[in-house]
């Protein structure tokens, strides 16, 4: 099986915080960071499984009990 290598990415823990937006209809949901100032979203990756949401914590070096998730 092959795994691709993450590299650690950094975000500006001042103004963002991690959120998981999730469609209430179709359940699909994107990992991104959310401006606390402005509320402006920006869209990361679409998580489609476990294995891509385990990837952005891990990339983006975030604990799973510090993301937030919005519908």
């Amino acid at each position: 099986m092959f795994r691709r290598k993450t590299k650690k990415c950094s975000y500006d823990r001042e103004n963002l915080k991690p959120v998981i937006r999730s469609s209430i209809c179709t359940g699909e949901q994107v990992a991104g960071f959310k401006n606390i100032h402005t509320g402006k979203f920006s869209e990361v990756m679409l998580i489609r499984n476990g294995g891509d949401l385990k990837e952005f914590l891990e990339e983006y070096d975030v604990s799973e009990a510090d993301i937030a998730t919005e519908y």
